[in-house]
């Protein structure tokens, strides 16, 4: 994608550089076209960069260097560009939502246990799936930021086949205390991991869905791990 933003404080050929210098250090940028006649900026990138990373690119709100939004709407885009990146998670959960909801429906109501059983095996499976194409991948990715994978780098191989064995085994009902019990103890472990990263605003890819899909790691990861805690927390109530 391409945008051209507005840049004031550019005064000679020296200002131009200095500015694409600094911009092309910003990931996911890769080209920066400035002009100080125009007071422009042309930058094209491979996902979409807000105005405050490009400003503090430029040194921050005390620059003498100030990019603005010149022909597109900056708060549209934001939303444009994350659904855009987290479109399979988002295809994911719809499918896997409406499946257990017909599922689900029984008596012209929702069985909830049956729904979060149904949703879960879903998620368990789906999530292996993409995990198993390319199982090494996903192990190497994983151990940047699993507690346990960082130790263990076997952990990586071992919890894919883990979500494989939960999703059969919630799409079986097989032995319901221990497989939520599992899940619980297993997601927990995983949401620390998670949490690190988010709070520390580590730059990495979140292998959730394996090494298919390069998606960056974010509270929606957390969210994926804290509805798999919550539901399987809330079976072992409901039993």
């Amino acid at each position: 994608m391409t945008h051209t933003y507005q840049l004031t404080g550019m005064t000679c050929g020296g200002c131009e550089n200095k500015v694409k210098s600094n911009l092309l250090n910003l990931p996911d940028l890769t080209s920066v076209e400035v002009s100080k006649d125009t007071n422009t900026v042309i930058i094209s990138m491979d996902k979409h960069i807000g105005l405050d990373t490009l400003q503090q690119a430029l040194g921050g709100n005390d620059s003498k260097y100030q990019i603005s939004a010149a022909h597109h709407n900056e708060t549209l885009e934001e939303t444009k560009s994350w659904a855009e990146t987290y479109k399979p998670i988002l295809l994911i959960f719809g499918y896997v939502t409406a499946i257990s909801l017909v599922v689900s429906w029984q008596a012209n109501a929702i069985n909830f246990m049956v729904f979060m059983r149904v949703f879960m095996a879903g998620f368990f499976l789906t999530f292996s799936f993409f995990k198993m194409l390319n199982l090494k991948a996903f192990a190497e990715s994983y151990a940047m930021y699993d507690i346990v994978a960082k130790k263990f780098s076997a952990w990586g191989y071992i919890y894919a086949f883990i979500e494989l064995g939960l999703g059969l085994s919630f799409a079986l009902n097989l032995s319901p205390v221990i497989v939520n019990w599992v899940t619980l103890i297993v997601m927990i472990i995983s949401i620390f991991g998670v949490l690190e990263s988010v709070l520390n605003k580590k730059k990495i890819q979140c292998a959730c869905l394996g090494a298919v899909f390069n998606l960056p790691m974010s509270t929606v990861t957390i969210v994926e791990d804290a509805i798999m805690i919550a539901m399987s927390a809330a079976m072992l109530i409901l039993m």
